[in-house]
């Protein structure tokens, strides 16, 4: 094992017994949502994971390691600490040797539920192509690392202050598998549709996962995102998420606000304006994309088991 991975114990017998296991970002604890929100929401989704019959993995870097599985002591640290690194690929070597206390982002976490041998992973919503990206170039590592990582990736489609479009064309390119779970549309994050039509449906958990047997069997390369949109009672109004959107990107701008600052910032500034509707909205979709990854990660391992 590599010295720079550190598997908590629960994680590592279910890995070993084959058994299901289903990664969780931190990003979402540190970055994603105000204290004490965020450590309420991360103690719900490793529930909801253990309720489902898996066990959660929280992935983290602290001390030199990266943590495939928090204790409810370091849960606490990343929820409520200042300073908590946001931890991409890139940053993933400095955070080591510097030994900080990090927070995962989706491709950081999918680089250590990859080396873990950790096959879903449920997140909120992916990043992907910025809008004005031919100005700024501005592209999530999250795609290239779902082209790495084998594993599937349950969200709400792609965060919604992105260029869908682009979003599932530089999918499509890196190979990424993108499969609508009960729809025929890209979801996007608080919002259910956006007149984006997908190639591939799945209607339930064992599908996916025989979609995953089949691409890992073939020793192909990459994920999957299994696009599962927010419940229809929890999503918010599309014109109102919009115009929040807008002037979050222009408010952006002036301040000079821009690379891995941009997306906490944005998300931020909607909550704001819908006056905590889309803090709400993104607690009650990343609950649902936990819900039904647990149900791929079960299949899953059953799956492997009976073959």
């Amino acid at each position: 094992m590599n010295t720079h991975l550190h598997l908590h114990p629960d994680v590592r017998t279910a890995l070993q017994n084959g058994e299901p296991v289903v990664a969780l970002e931190s990003t979402i604890v540190a970055h994603g949502m105000p204290y004490p929100a965020n450590l309420e929401t991360a103690r719900q989704l490793e529930f909801l994971v253990r309720e489902g019959g898996a066990t959660p993995a929280t992935i983290a870097v602290a001390n030199g390691q990266m943590h495939i599985g928090c204790s409810a002591d370091m849960l606490e640290s990343l929820a409520s600490e200042e300073g908590v690194w946001k931890v991409s690929r890139r940053d993933l070597p400095m955070a080591l040797a510097q030994k900080v206390l990090g927070a995962t982002t989706v491709s950081g976490t999918l680089i250590g539920a990859d080396l873990a041998g950790i096959s879903v992973f449920a997140t909120g919503g992916i990043g992907g192509v910025h809008r004005g990206v031919s100005e700024t170039w501005d592209i999530s590592a999250d795609i290239p690392e779902m082209a790495r990582a084998r594993v599937a990736v349950v969200s709400a489609g792609a965060k919604s202050i992105l260029d869908l479009p682009k979003t599932l064309e530089a999918l499509e390119t890196s190979g990424v598998s993108v499969l609508g779970y009960q729809t025929d549309e890209f979801p996007a994050f608080f919002v259910r549709e956006s007149g984006l039509t997908l190639p591939h449906r799945c209607d339930n958990a064992s599908q996916v996962a025989r979609a995953m047997q089949a691409k890992w069997d073939l020793e192909l390369a990459g994920g999957f995102l299994v696009a599962n949109p927010i419940p229809e009672e929890h999503a918010a109004d599309p014109s109102l998420v919009q115009t929040a959107i807008e002037a979050g990107l222009e408010a952006a701008r002036s301040a000079g606000i821009e690379g891995k600052q941009l997306t906490p910032y944005l998300l931020q500034f909607i909550n704001e304006v819908t006056e905590g509707a889309s803090l709400k909205a993104n607690r009650k979709l990343v609950e649902h994309n936990v819900a039904l990854g647990t149900a791929i990660a079960v299949e899953y391992a059953r799956l492997k088991k009976a073959s």
